[in-house]
């Protein structure tokens, strides 16, 4: 299918895992896609490549999201490069292990500037430039309602807040036919969390469906949200985890 034929796409942190997923598949669905990296320029060339295979137009743009200014003027270019932009997908999220007693205010802060100060600022930029149908779809956690494990206390209340975030955006752009939505990966085989890795087996136990998602998991929610078919859906979440919160 091709539903995003003339769109314009930033997905913020997508030069590998998740981000990279979504890239592709709205690239797959007809968007022309801007993405931003903050040190894996080969990784996001790559991207780019895999989005121009799809015969659309591709663009990297190094920005890191703890940077105010540089999150900023990845809107710029990606409206200058592009010619406009339809769909900001926050993806762009960093995570920290360690209980609240241990975890430095580093830490902390650089968990709160990616996590929460990133999507607002990136929103906040971005829209000027929507129109009507215009889309902001923001990844968070399925951590947010379900803290499993003590080390993802700071982490958790990061992704947290993006559910508060996201509803009074919806509200705030929904006379301008602007949605906004959040989805809410859970367990996801990528680099940051392979299936491979050594917290798999006592993480599998709480996942109904007993195994990890992949990366085109999340891409497809997104690219629903961002197609017409979910054109009266917006303040929601929707959390993607093989039933581990149910």
């Amino acid at each position: 299918m091709t539903t995003l034929i003339g769109k314009r796409a930033l997905v913020t942190g997508a030069s590998r895992g998740i981000g990279a997923a979504i890239a592709k598949k709205l690239a797959a669905e007809g968007a022309d896609v801007a993405i931003t990296y903050e040190k894996s320029a080969d990784h996001a060339a790559a991207v780019v490549r895999a989005i121009e295979a799809y015969g659309r137009r591709g663009v990297a743009i190094q920005a890191d999201s703890a940077d105010v200014a540089a999150v900023q003027a990845s809107i710029e270019t990606t409206v200058a490069e592009l010619g406009g932009l339809d769909i900001l997908v926050n993806n762009a999220g960093i995570i920290r292990l360690a209980d609240v007693r241990d975890i430095s205010i580093e830490d902390i802060n650089a968990i709160l500037d990616v996590n929460v100060r990133g999507p607002i600022v990136a929103s906040k930029a971005a829209i000027p430039h929507l129109k009507k149908d215009g889309r902001i779809i923001t990844i968070g956690s399925y951590f947010a309602d379900h803290v499993p494990f003590s080390m993802v206390g700071v982490y958790s209340a990061s992704k947290s807040a993006l559910i508060a975030f996201n509803k009074g955006l919806a509200r705030e752009l929904a006379l301008l036919d602007i949605t906004a939505n959040l989805v809410q990966p859970g367990s996801i085989d990528t680099d940051m969390n392979p299936a491979s890795g050594p917290i798999f087996d006592a993480n599998v136990k709480n996942i109904p469906m007993g195994r990890y998602g992949v990366g085109d998991d999340i891409a497809n929610a997104v690219a629903f949200l961002a197609s017409p078919a979910a054109r009266y859906i917006t303040g929601t979440a929707l959390t993607v985890d093989g039933g581990a919160n149910a």
